[in-house]
């Protein structure tokens, strides 16, 4: 009878948000806009403040953003890129700040929505990725070099390259990109509408004397979750980051 009673909100109104300016339009303004920019804003805000101080011992945010720095260039750029591949960090660093600013929103109270639960801005970053490695790899091989590189696998079989370049335009041209941005979209959006579900529970149980004898459970589920879901959102900009890497050392070094 107590779950009975509970209102679960459509889906739909989860994920439909009022525009705040240029409504119907292609350029309608909303709050997932609001929390782009918002993340674009505290990641640039962090590196000023990080870069403006040069104390020889780093202390408070410079610390942080220095550990984070040495993090990205070692566990993602070093490791999978090469020394060639330093150039990148600034880039990939900043792309892995925006992705998991966009991320933690989800447990921001008075926010509790990740931008990333939509494919608005999944997919431009995910095209993002896609036009960098496409440009980076025919400016380092050439346009003939890159895409037979990408296409033709070394030391197979002519025979067999009837079947695979197929398969490698598939892979490299098409899923790539709609993996990056389905995977994100997919898990925040996962998390969001679980909390969600364990709030409304834990809200309907609350105000129901009888429900406080099975309160504590969705309760204390709910703030497992919230912990599990910082853990996925840092876990989710990282292999985003990661993804990233390893296809521009691809269109780099012509590996394949």
């Amino acid at each position: 009878m107590i779950f009975a009673a509970i209102n679960f909100p459509p889906i739909a109104e989860l994920l439909d948000w009022k525009p705040i300016a240029f409504g119907g339009s292609a350029l309608m303004f909303n709050k997932i806009a609001v929390l782009t920019l918002l993340s674009t804003a505290i990641t640039l805000v962090l590196f000023f403040i990080a870069g403006r101080r040069q104390n020889l011992v780093p202390r408070g945010i410079q610390n942080v953003m220095e550990s984070a720095v040495d993090f990205i260039t070692n566990s993602v750029v070093i490791d999978v890129m090469g020394q060639e591949g330093l150039a990148w960090v600034p880039w990939l660093t900043g792309l892995f700040f925006f992705i998991l600013f966009n991320n933690l929103f989800e447990v921001i109270p008075f926010i509790q929505m990740p931008a990333t639960a939509r494919t608005s801005v999944t997919i431009p970053l995910a095209l993002i990725v896609y036009v960098t490695f496409i440009v980076v790899g025919i400016k380092k091989q050439g346009f003939g070099g890159y895409f037979k590189s990408a296409l033709v696998p070394s030391g197979v079989p002519v025979a067999l390259l009837i079947l695979l370049v197929p398969i490698e335009l598939l892979s490299t041209f098409i899923v790539r990109p709609f993996a990056l941005a389905v995977r994100l979209f997919g898990n925040m959006l996962a998390g969001h509408l679980l909390l969600v579900t364990f709030a409304v529970i834990s809200e309907a149980l609350f105000v129901r004397s009888i429900g406080l004898i099975v309160l504590p459970l969705p309760a204390a589920t709910l703030v497992v979750l919230t912990g599990y879901e910082i853990f996925v959102g840092f876990l989710q900009a990282f292999i985003f980051t990661i993804l990233t890497a390893v296809y521009l050392g691809e269109s780099s070094g012509g590996g394949h």
